[in-house]
């Protein structure tokens, strides 16, 4: 029984999607490339801040009313896994820091005051939340928690696991950079991947093979703001209120794509600190710093 190539692509969380499959010639190709490309739309659908039907969006309207939610099992493990990295990264992993999107708009050119910013920092410390599984509470209104910065990893493995429950062994599954790796080629031969340069548009900074797991990458090259020559990029540091430092980009190999992408953001949070952490959880990981040096061992 023959293997033949499948490729879907669409668009979810914001982000181009990109579902690599070998299937057999019995297999209803069009039915199983649908199944998986469900499941990152379901996860949209469910986690989205900006859809209104969404359960991100119910738990937006408890927290103005400074109420209370119990969550189902997903997302309870959801954030579960939020409090263990906010725990493990004394801090700056906190899902509570969505709110500083109110004082910083990536699509304008402008940076925010200090003022502005100090004026939404109270409202961020997962700490200042109540969670005792499966019960969310917010003590005052304003609060927030976002989903956005690992629910698309999650996605890229929850796709990664109903390709597997339909018997697929070989494909990939990407989703904006982030991949999950199902198996080999059928000849055996690993994935390429190529690792994008931070500063140089269309150019590979690496390339790393895969059989099977994951990588992912962040920096502040995917949404930033330039003022006054000084880039300032997305990933927000939830104590300060301003971007990081020290670090442009970091990738990260790991068996899960989850992993992969919050190890990612945590050791962008780090800045100059994020190799060692890095190292210490012994991850093959790649970064290059402010200064354009490359660091890690992944190469």
């Amino acid at each position: 029984m023959s293997l033949k190539y499948h490729k879907h692509e669409f668009r979810a969380m914001g982000s181009p999607c990109v579902v690599h499959l070998y299937l057999n010639d019995t297999d209803d190709s069009e039915a199983i490339l649908k199944a998986v490309a469900d499941e990152v739309h379901r996860l949209e659908k469910k986690f989205s801040r900006y859809r209104d039907d969404s359960l991100a969006s119910q738990i937006m309207q408890t927290s103005q009313l400074a109420g209370s939610i119990d969550l189902d099992n997903e997302t309870a493990s959801l954030l579960d896994y939020a409090h263990t990295l906010w725990e493990q990264s004394d801090g700056l992993f906190d899902i509570t820091s969505g709110v500083l999107r109110r004082v910083w708009n990536f699509n304008g050119d402008r940076i925010p005051t200090q003022q502005a910013i100090d004026e939404v920092l109270p409202s961020v410390g997962w700490n200042k939340l109540s969670w005792c599984n499966p019960q969310l509470s917010f003590p005052r209104p304003g609060m927030e928690v976002d989903f956005g910065g690992y629910v698309k990893e999650y996605a890229a493995d929850s796709a990664a696991a109903v390709a597997l429950g339909l018997g697929i062994q070989h494909g990939l599954i990407e989703l904006g950079g982030d991949i999950r790796v199902i198996g080999v080629h059928p000849d055996g031969k690993p994935w390429r991947v190529g690792v994008r340069h931070p500063r140089q548009e269309g150019v590979v900074l690496a390339e790393v093979e895969l059989a099977q797991g994951a990588v992912a990458s962040s920096g502040d090259y995917e949404r930033a703001i330039i003022c006054d020559g000084k880039r300032y990029g997305h990933i927000l540091n939830p104590f300060s209120g301003w971007p990081v430092s020290g670090l442009i980009s970091v990738t990260v190999l790991a068996d899960h794509c989850l992993l992969a992408g919050t190890a990612c953001t945590v050791a962008m949070l780090k800045g100059k600190e994020g190799p060692q952490w890095l190292e210490q959880l012994g991850l093959t990981w790649l970064a290059m710093d402010d200064s354009g040096e490359v660091l890690g061992n992944l190469c």
